[in-house]
């Protein structure tokens, strides 16, 4: 009975035991069904930061920009570009005289500024930045056109001379001529191309001097064929007058303006190729020589002025064209005059 007794009360501890388990089981499992359908209390999250926005690219140049002097800040890269080139393109004024002025195209002369690149540089520049303006200037183009110039503003030279009116004798005084100084112009241009200036460029020259002066052409000759008259003039004034012999009416002496080519003292005297002098011989020096102790050739053929032997002549239409003068006259004249001394011979 013992036995029986203590197996059921150890069945019956076993089954309370096990009831127990069970129990806790159900309610921990009912506890983790509560937590699964309740909701979690609100959380406060952070508030979302906010990033800078991203500059946008500069559309205009930088306040106080000037490129070649031209101010561009606040323009746009194209409005900058055309008020560059337009200010360039301002033509070159060249002071060629007092009352001349030349304008002259930069583009005439090959000039080719970079405005692309000035304007680049303008954009990404500092304020107030001064901008250089580089420009490509050919010198072959521009000593091309300092030539042409100076081809049309050189003036040669104008010498003195002397001229008749009437039966008086007048002179002209020379005029200086003047070269353009190419050199000092090519660089003055290039200097203004490069730098954009504009200021007038004022052209210089060299002066040049006539060859013949006033004191040079105021030793004169002037005869009068029909009155038969030789006037000698130096420095412009009449000096001396001497009676002459001309040409006869079948061999008048020529008119016009002449000079003297040829001086010879005792000369010899040769037949002329004329019918006149045919069959005659050479005279040389001496008393009977028809040309005297002096002679003076003009560039009118086989004419000269000379002394003669026969002094009986004077004052006639005598001879073959020459002029001839009394002796010691003609020595005189001689000693007075120069290899190119005007000769003019009117009719009066």
């Amino acid at each position: 009975m013992r036995v029986v007794l203590r197996t059921v009360t150890a069945g019956l501890l076993a089954s309370v035991a096990l009831l127990g388990f069970a129990a806790s089981f159900a309610l921990v499992s009912t506890a983790g069904a509560g937590e699964l359908q309740t909701e979690p209390p609100p959380t406060t999250e952070p508030p979302p930061t906010t990033e800078p926005p991203t500059p946008s690219p500069r559309t205009t140049i930088p306040p106080g920009v000037a490129v070649a002097g031209v101010l561009v800040g606040g323009m746009r890269a194209a409005e900058a570009a055309a008020v560059v080139r337009s200010r360039f393109d301002r033509p070159l004024v060249l002071v060629a005289g007092p009352r001349r002025k030349l304008y002259v195209a930069p583009r005439e002369l090959g000039a080719k500024p970079n405005v692309a690149k000035a304007i680049r540089r303008a954009k990404s520049a500092r304020d107030g930045a001064a901008i250089p303006l580089d420009v490509e200037v050919a010198r072959e183009r521009v000593a091309s056109f300092v030539a042409r110039l100076g081809r049309e503003l050189d003036r040669a030279p104008v010498d003195a001379r002397a001229r008749v009116r009437g039966v008086d004798l007048q002179v002209l005084p020379g005029k200086p001529g003047r070269r353009l100084q190419r050199l000092a112009a090519i660089r003055a241009i290039r200097v203004a191309l490069a730098t954009h200036a504009r200021a007038p460029i004022a052209l210089s020259y060299t002066p040049l001097e006539p060859r013949v002066g006033k004191a040079e052409v105021g030793t004169a000759i002037v005869i009068l064929r029909e009155s038969k008259v030789l006037r000698f003039y130096a420095r412009g004034r009449l000096v001396r007058t001497f009676r002459v012999a001309t040409g006869a009416s079948s061999y008048p002496t020529p008119l016009g303006a002449f000079e003297i080519t040829t001086m010879q003292r005792n000369p010899w005297w040769y037949p002329p190729p004329s019918p006149w002098a045919s069959g005659k011989t050479a005279v040389p020096p001496g008393p009977g020589n028809p040309l005297g102790t002096r002679w003076m050739g003009i560039s009118a053929p086989y004419v000269g002025i000379h002394g003669t032997p026969d002094a009986a002549s004077i004052g006639y239409s005598a001879s073959h064209g020459c002029v001839r003068m009394r002796i010691p006259e003609a020595e005189w004249l001689f000693e007075r005059v120069r290899v190119g001394t005007p000769v003019f011979i009117v009719r009066r």
